[in-house]
């Protein structure tokens, strides 16, 4: 059976784009042209001869595969082909195959064999191959590197003048850290090009000086930049006092940015040009594309597919622009006349509208910038594209995003826990789902920021909190843990101060809040500050002062303001609101207390996720993936079969529609018995007499049925007693914002009413498993609630990790729903489970690297 599948575009080590698909039989004439491209060596080192043309026997079975039992994958940059690799199954069923692939000299060093190799690795995986076998000339260092590189574990054997190599192609840690290494240094790469280029090419000024292209250029003009300006005009000989040229090839200068404020039509040709003048990406600015509907959505696509053909990657289109404050750089090419003061916050918006707030707030606050993207509609370059520059960029110490939706939820989601380990990740992220991205329910406010706090995010919910927070973190070191101290001059104030502590679940110092009163002078107010700051019990320090009376103080003059210490110094988080004064550059200060705890608040959880040890994927026995595929059937799945796959023991139930066959089930199952509604709202609603317990024998059992039968249907089910417990429930939803997520909670109407959950996505660790079983308002009930024994927590983690599993290798799981799983002291029973398929839902971060 043959799959074709669609084309991919991949980024190479130095940051352009290709694509790679499938080999065709109508490629021939492209290989016969990249043979004849390759050097001698070339030739040699893949064919062990010097093989000066391809006989047509040869050509037409290297270009004809079933894409099974042989596949072929070539990789184009634009419409040449530039580079082939190839599998072929050695003999029937067998589960080796050989690899080999070459590329064309101009594009050898690049990666582009490390990428072949994932792809093809992949697709052997999905027909039963399980190991790849190469030849190698013992002269080709480079084809050797490739494979020892990759993190598989080679074997090596010397024979006849050939190196042969046998490793297996399973994904492992290893070789998913090489990968994942690999695919942050190229998208890194990517955006770097895009924020330091040496000359920009301007498409869309209007030598009148009107329009948005005008602005951009002159943007860029009165902001200094360091490169080449080139606009580009059809006819003027100069546009807003620079040389103009109609083609930016023509300026015969390095152009590596092109700035586009064309029509939706122009841009195709626009992308051409660019690509002869040898850029590296777009930034397109103008409207008219998948925000206007069905057409500008295609022309959107296009435009995408144009510029990967041509090597270049694309913010926006119907972007703000782009932005980078480094001295060497001063690149302004964004909408906004003038930026922030240089600093160390990165900032990326999706939203044009909010980037303009947020670029005006921050220049309000005095948050300095180190770089900002706006990236409109997101075609191409995405907020995970500018976690992975940001992660290494020097200058930039925090990350701020504002997020509508998330293209690859869990790709994030792994980016930032490994980011968020050496610099602050604050999140913006609207809660609103835009129109056609899932129709299931979407999750609270309260499940969205557990899932940002599972990846060390901050989650905020405006601009202004993300600003908040932002200033705290560029100028203020972590706190060491929640303990505050309050200090001010007046009691409203600090009153005010302690109860925002409390409701941000800040603890308030013993001794504190310290209120020096209105008659205060500055001394005793920077003593007690001084005190506090020293105070071993004190991990933060909120400073309030308000203007006292006429008269109250001796020092009327006295600079207040001045009494705040040096954090950085100190090494304790300060921050401030002052009604009266100006408080010193460095010191976060705040309209408000209840702003300012809040800020402190967002801080001091990411300080205690970063001091929490991150978690790990661990090995769970009894799990078996491909019996989990086997139970997976066209029209659904057979639960026992797919549960018992990942290791989840269903207590057995017996359907039955009649007393005769319900009695039949108790005298099989053994007694006592439970009977219960079959309907699956209703399987666990004691409290409506929809189930019945401890009926001991045939009597009982007959008497339930006649009494349930009436009220609730005929169907019912029976199932053998087990020991009481805690009934909890476990989920697992599809979420069409974050993918697959795990829920949990504890059972019963009340708690279901009250949305007590506890939410984590998938992939789960360790540390993720149990923190769901603690995080729930009725946790207290799993600990032993007023002389009650604790339950078998361990059990109730594993449970977890194996569902969390299960979600992660059945994408045409959908839900899955566990309730009641009844906690004992001994372990617990897991007495129903409803699972719903449907087609296999797109899991963006697993396989080979793409796009």
């Amino acid at each position: 059976m043959t799959t074709v599948e669609q084309p991919v575009d991949v980024l190479l080590s130095d940051g352009t784009t290709v694509q790679l698909r499938q080999i065709r039989p109508d490629d021939a004439p492209e290989i016969v042209a990249m043979h004849a491209r390759f050097s001698e060596r070339t030739r040699y080192l893949r064919y062990f001869s010097p093989y000066p043309r391809i006989p047509e026997r040869d050509l037409k079975r290297f270009v004809t595969v079933d894409h099974r039992d042989r596949e072929a994958f070539v990789v184009l940059a634009g419409e040449r082909i530039v580079a082939v690799g190839r599998y072929e199954r050695l003999g029937p069923a067998s589960p080796e195959a050989e690899v080999a692939f070459v590329v064309e000299d101009a594009y050898q060093g690049r990666g582009i064999g490390s990428v072949l190799l994932e792809h093809l690795a992949d697709a052997a995986g999905r027909h039963g191959i399980v190991h790849f076998v190469a030849e190698v000339l013992p002269a080709n260092g480079t084809m050797l590197r490739v494979f020892a590189d990759f993190g598989y574990q080679v074997q090596r054997q010397y024979a006849d003048g050939v190196v042969h190599l046998t490793f297996p192609i399973a994904a492992t840690e290893a070789t998913l850290a090489v990968q994942r290494g690999r695919e942050h240094r190229t998208e890194a790469r990517s955006i770097a090009r895009l924020l330091a280029p040496r000359g920009i090419a301007v498409y869309g000024a209007s030598a009148t000086g009107q329009g948005v292209g005008a602005a951009l250029l002159g943007h860029l003009r009165d902001g200094g930049f360091a490169g080449a300006i080139v606009p580009v005009h059809p006819s003027a000989a100069t546009v807003a006092g620079l040389p103009a040229y109609p083609s930016a090839a023509d300026a015969g200068l390095d152009v590596d940015l092109a700035v586009v404020a064309v029509a939706p039509e122009a841009v195709t040709e626009v992308v051409q040009d660019a690509a002869r003048a040898g850029a590296h990406g777009l930034v397109v600015v103008s409207a008219g594309f998948a925000e206007s509907g069905p057409a500008g959505a295609a022309a959107q696509r296009a435009l995408v597919r144009a510029a990967h053909l041509a090597g270049m990657r694309v913010v926006g289109p119907n972007c703000l622009g782009v932005a980078n404050t480094d001295p060497a750089v001063r690149l302004n090419a964004t909408l906004a006349p003038v930026l922030p003061a240089p600093g160390r916050v990165g900032v990326f918006s999706q939203s044009g509208a909010f980037g303009v707030a947020l670029l005006a707030e921050a220049s309000r606050r005095g948050l300095g910038l180190s770089s900002f993207v706006s990236a409109g509609n997101r075609a191409d370059v995405s907020g995970n594209d500018l976690l992975q520059y940001w992660q290494d960029d020097p200058a930039t110490d925090v990350i701020t995003l504002y997020l509508e939706t998330f293209g690859n939820p869990r790709k994030f989601a792994r980016l930032a826990r490994r980011i968020g380990r050496s610099k602050p990740v604050v999140a913006l992220a609207s809660l609103a789902r835009p129109p056609g991205v899932g129709e299931a329910p979407a999750l609270d406010t309260a499940a969205v920021s557990a899932l940002f706090a599972q990846s060390g995010v901050i989650r905020v919910d405006t601009v202004a909190e993300l600003l908040d927070v932002g200033v705290l973190l560029a100028h203020q070191p972590l706190p060491a843990g929640r303990r505050v101290a309050v200090v001010g001059n007046s009691s409203a104030l600090t009153g005010l101060a302690a109860t925002a502590c409390a409701g941000q679940g800040l603890v308030v110092a013993d001794g504190y809040p310290e209120d020096v009163g209105p008659t205060g002078g500055a001394a005793a107010y920077a003593a007690a500050l001084a005190a506090a700051v020293a105070d071993e019990r004190v991990d933060a320090v909120v400073a309030v002062f308000a203007p006292p009376l006429p008269g109250q103080l001796t020092d009327p003059e006295a600079d207040f303001a001045a009494a705040l210490p040096d954090a950085r110094a100190t090494g304790k988080p300060v921050v401030a609101t002052f009604l009266a004064g100006r408080v010193p550059a460095g010191v976060p200060a705040y309209p408000s207390v209840e702003e300012a705890v809040r800020a402190l608040a967002r801080v001091t959880t990411y300080a205690d996720w970063l001091r929490r040890p991150p978690g790990v994927l661990p090995e769970l026995p009894r799990v078996d993936r491909v019996a989990g595929q086997a139970a997976m059937r066209p029209d659904g799945a057979d639960p026992a079969a797919l549960l018992g796959a990942y290791g989840i023991d269903v207590v057995r139930s017996v359907p039955a529609g009649s007393a005769d066959e319900v009695v039949a089930a108790g005298e099989r199952l053994g007694w006592p018995v439970a009977l219960k509604a079959a309907a699956p709202g209703l399987r666990h609603r004691l409290d409506l007499g929809a189930v019945r317990l401890d009926l001991a024998d045939a009597g009982a059992l007959r008497r339930a049925y006649a009494e349930m039968a009436p009220v609730f249907g005929p169907e019912v089910l029976v199932q053998p007693m087990v020991a009481p417990g805690v009934a909890c429930v476990v989920e697992l939803v599809e979420d069409p914002a974050f993918g697959p997520v795990v829920g949990f909670g504890l059972g019963g109407v009340a708690t279901e009413l009250l949305g007590d959950r506890a939410w984590r996505a998938v992939p789960l660790t360790d540390r993720d498993a149990a923190e769901l079983v603690d995080e729930p308002r009725a946790a207290p009930l799993l600990r032993g609630h007023r002389g009650a024994a604790p339950v078998d927590r361990a059990a109730l983690v594993d449970l977890l990790l194996r569902v969390g599993r299960l979600a992660d290798e059945q994408p045409r799981v959908r839900s899955l729903t566990l309730n009641p799983v009844l906690a004992r002291p001994d372990g617990i029973s897991v007495l129903h489970a409803t699972v719903r398929t449907g087609a296999e839902a797109a899991r963006p971060d697993t396989g080979p690297r793409r796009l």
